[in-house]
């Protein structure tokens, strides 16, 4: 079996809440799988806090729609105003980048959230963005909107948590990741959880195509490999 086939077979790790390291963010992670219909909830935090990945992770385990700012405005229009279309679950995120029109449409979805918020028709709203709703650079009504529910910071995480993410992660997939390995990813890598699990699981993979053991260098041919 060639590597790449190896490598194209094996499974991918969709996000999920049960893989999302809290740290000092608990509440935060509680209150989303708590999100319930009628409910809205903001997060907010910096490049690689985990926000997205608490998004697509609810999407994944309630059903619903996930959209960013690059979806067309038009998709979140007509959640916004299709009241034919039932819903459970909109997740919308990075709002921070939302153009003109985006921004529109979204404001039209919390409009049609609150007014079902106490019928049958309610569904639960999930935004997310890189900072506080009232320091948004998106239009007034908008920012004012973000806050009307539950709002969390989500706090980037310690090196000793990360490093006892990835020792998890690892154990998780039986690999041995030596102490060498994992100190030069901590300090060579970038923060975001969801991109060190993905080196984990593709360390993993590239161990077993080239049937060699995980080892600093065999790190290192990896990402040179990749880039």
């Amino acid at each position: 079996m060639t590597q790449q086939l190896l490598l194209d077979i094996l499974p991918g790790t969709l996000p999920s809440l049960d893989g999302f390291v809290a740290g000092p963010n608990q509440a935060a992670l509680d209150a989303v799988r708590g999100l319930a219909p009628g409910h809205a909830l903001y997060l907010w935090g910096g490049v690689g806090s985990g926000r997205s990945h608490l998004l697509r992770a609810c999407v994944q385990a309630q059903g619903g729609h996930y959209l960013d700012a690059r979806t067309p405005a038009h998709w979140l229009q007509g959640l916004a105003t299709d009241e034919d279309r039932s819903l459970n679950l909109v997740a919308v995120d990075d709002v921070n980048d939302l153009n003109e029109a985006a921004q529109a449409a979204l404001f039209a979805l919390f409009n049609r959230w609150r007014a079902t918020a106490s019928t049958a028709d309610a569904f639960a709203l999930l935004t997310a963005g890189d900072r506080a709703p009232l320091t948004m650079p998106l239009r007034e009504d908008l920012r004012t909107r973000l806050g009307w529910d539950l709002v969390f910071r989500i706090e980037q995480l310690s090196d000793e948590d990360r490093a006892q993410a990835l020792r998890d992660r690892a154990q998780q997939r039986g690999l041995a990741l030596p102490d060498d390995v994992l100190h030069w990813i901590l300090i060579h890598h970038d923060r975001d959880m969801e991109r060190l699990s993905s080196l984990i699981d593709r360390l993993d993979q590239y161990s077993l195509a080239r049937h060699r053991p995980v080892t600093l260098p065999l790190l290192k041919e990896l990402l040179a490999d990749t880039h």
